[in-house]
């Protein structure tokens, strides 16, 4: 069955195409596995909340925009009542009926590890002709709107302050609420904004069932925006402005997809495996709910029969306060390829420990690949059991960090990929393998051993058990190191202390001291540096190479001029390369080269549990089994102007 939907439709029609209904939501109601429901064009200012699952890949509930007609979902409303007053402040007066139940001027940011501006930012926003205003904390602020600057420092993560001169912001906002009325204040300038495209805030999501378990729906070929997203940590319910709320086999794509207060594409868990205790309650650090929402997770059905294996590609995704895509748990056994993400995380309204643009927790065996990640807080943020995981083909250029892999235990593996900015690797887990990537930044290596993490058996969200990440167990071959971007360390000249193999490692934990009563045995394995095996990297410009190294080439003292550069509408990668660069050719690995994970005491290999031949570039384009290193792998000695994005 399709059923249509047009702005001139009634909502009492049958969905034909010549008796199309007015409202998405109507036909969702309708709409039963099988059936499609297609959009005409037109703004619809409505939250789409199916009510029925599809029951399989080939049963589908599909919503799609029409072809060629631009359909646009938002979670705001016009606002045209606006009276100007002495000081040329604008004032509008909003019954509260039109929040419903979720208010966003009421609700503010706020939960587990959000460090600045809890409690006080707002979920609600204000836009002029599409574009957001600041808000701001008095009324007297709205006179001159004067913000202090304050950034991302591109190391640690952490909002500072910049003494100095301060940052005008044109446009502004202020809100006061009772139980009747929400009062919004605002400075226009020399806009009027009863003769402008103003709106606010009113729904909290554009697409989102209220139910879960609404599984296999496909939402293609829609603009969607200005959604009231609250702050979505790994330990609280986690809604986007649009997303399949704890089900299985969504695919969305080919949207446009902005101006989410928060997510935008949330791929998370739900309220009842934990909502936010941490902070409510305040009586033990947050990471101890968080394992507990993973046992919770698992007595709800958490399994790759029920949840997750969504499929998130070609959208764009872009100005949202915390991630393009968030999940945790509901994020195991997905595919997020072919995405263009931007400023996330850069309004700086509000910081905490969850904001990047992408920020997934337990993201077993999912696949991110051939997206475009760019001007966000944090690129990629793979944070806990990213078991089987692998990060492919991407480009990533100015971000404050470009990806960061946080307590987990591996196999997860990171290759052909850019990554062009200041700070390109934080890598605090194990169990890594870096294979043909290009490093033009900083790369941190940690242990973590005051978090106890969970592990998982191949494949499955089963736990195996659970332990501190002692560091190490990372392999890196062929990759290309670029320093001189940054002052900081670029290389692998921080693997100089780790052992070479395992029989190394487990000789090291014998010879510790084993006679002091007090020093247990997971302080000798602890203490013990795990392996790294490193061969074939190429480095340049002062990057820095492990002295245990085999086979590398070094040109200390060669500047290849790497930059990229956007041009009308392209990515390209500019690179000088040595003379000598065509004959320094590496040879081909695959995973069964690689030694096995020590903690989990498992092999590398592709989610379908066969070895992968790293024979393939960041075009998808075959190497010759003595490619040279990298993630290009037809460059040449002296210029390279590349095209790295879009990739057709």
């Amino acid at each position: 069955m399709i059923y249509y939907v047009a702005k001139d439709g009634k909502d009492h029609n049958d969905g034909s195409k010549d008796s199309p209904l007015l409202t998405i939501n109507a036909a969702a109601k309708l709409a039963v596995a099988g059936d499609t429901v297609i959009v005409r064009e037109g703004v619809y200012r409505e939250c789409v909340n199916p009510i029925n699952s599809g029951l399989s890949e080939k049963r589908r509930i599909v919503f799609r925009a029409e072809e060629n007609h631009k359909v646009v979902i938002k979670g705001s409303e016009v606002i045209k009542n606006w009276t100007k007053d002495e000081n040329n402040i604008w004032k509008t007066e909003i019954d509260n009926s039109i929040f419903g139940d979720y208010n966003p001027y009421v609700q503010t940011v706020k939960g587990d590890w959000l460090l600045y501006k809890a409690d006080i930012a707002h979920l609600g926003d204000v836009y002029i002709n599409g574009n957001s205003l600041y808000e701001v904390e008095s009324y007297g602020e709205l006179l001159n709107p004067q913000i202090k600057k304050e950034t991302l420092d591109h190391y640690t993560g952490e909002m500072v302050k910049v003494t100095g001169d301060i940052e005008l912001t044109k446009y502004v906002w202020y809100v006061e609420t009772d139980f009747e009325k929400t009062i919004i204040y605002a400075n226009f300038h020399d806009l009027n904004p009863n003769n402008e495209l103003t709106e606010i805030n009113v729904r909290r999501s554009c697409f989102y069932p209220e139910k879960v378990g609404m599984n296999y729906i496909t939402v293609s070929g829609f603009e969607m925006c200005h959604a009231a997203t609250p702050w979505t940590p790994p330990t609280a319910d986690q809604p986007g402005l649009i997303g399949p709320n704890w089900s299985k086999g969504w695919i969305i794509e080919n949207n446009i997809i902005h101006d989410a207060k928060c997510s935008a594409i949330s791929i998370g868990k739900e309220a009842s495996t934990g909502e936010g205790y941490s902070t409510s309650r305040g009586d033990k650090p947050g990471f101890s709910y968080q394992v507990e929402s993973v046992f919770a997770g698992l007595k709800g059905g958490w399994s790759k029969e029920k949840i997750g294996s969504h499929i998130i590609r070609n959208n764009e995704i872009y100005d949202c306060g915390q991630n393009a895509i968030v999940g945790h748990m509901g994020s195991a056994f997905c595919e997020i390829y072919n995405n263009h993400i931007y400023n996330i995380g850069t309004k700086r309204e509000f910081y905490g420990h969850e904001i990047a643009g992408i920020k997934l927790h337990a993201a077993v065996d999912t696949q991110i690949y051939d997206n475009c990640i760019h001007d966000c807080s944090m690129g990629l943020w793979l944070d806990w059991q990213a078991d089987g995981s692998r990060v492919s083909r991407n480009l990533f250029y100015n971000n404050c960090r470009d990806i960061w892999i946080e307590v987990t235990h591996g196999p997860q593996i990171v290759d052909n990929n850019i990554f062009e900015s200041k700070y390109s690797v934080d890598n605090h887990a194990q169990g890594s393998a870096y294979v043909n990537n290009l490093l033009a930044g900083k790369i941190e290596i940690r242990p973590v051993l005051d978090r106890m993490t969970p592990y998982h058996a191949p494949h499955s969200t089963d736990i195996l058990g659970y332990i501190a990440v002692f560091g190490g167990d990372d392999r890196l071959f062929s990759n290309m190191f670029i320093g001189g971007f940054t002052e900081e360390m670029v290389g692998t000249e921080h693997y100089e202390k780790y052992t070479n193999s395992i029989d190394e490692y487990m000789e090291k934990v014998k010879e510790k001291d084993v006679n002091d009563f007090f020093v247990g045995d997971h302080e000798l394995f602890q203490g013990t540096p795990q392996p790294a095996y490193v061969n074939q990297n190429y480095y340049m410009n002062g990057a820095k190479a492990s002295g245990k190294e085999k086979d590398n080439f070094i040109h200390s003292e060669f500047d290849p001029k790497f930059e990229i550069v956007e041009k009308n509408g392209s990515v390209y990668m500019h690179i000088t390369l040595p003379k000598t660069f065509d004959q320094e050719k590496t040879k081909t690995v695959s995973t069964e080269d690689f030694a096995r994970v020590l903690i989990k005491d498992v092999e590398f290999e592709d989610v379908d549990g066969t070895d992968i031949i790293f024979d393939k570039d960041y075009f998808n384009e075959t190497r010759s089994d003595d490619s040279v290193a990298g993630p290009i792998s037809n460059l040449k000695s002296g210029e390279n102007i590349v095209k790295v994005w879009p990739k057709n």
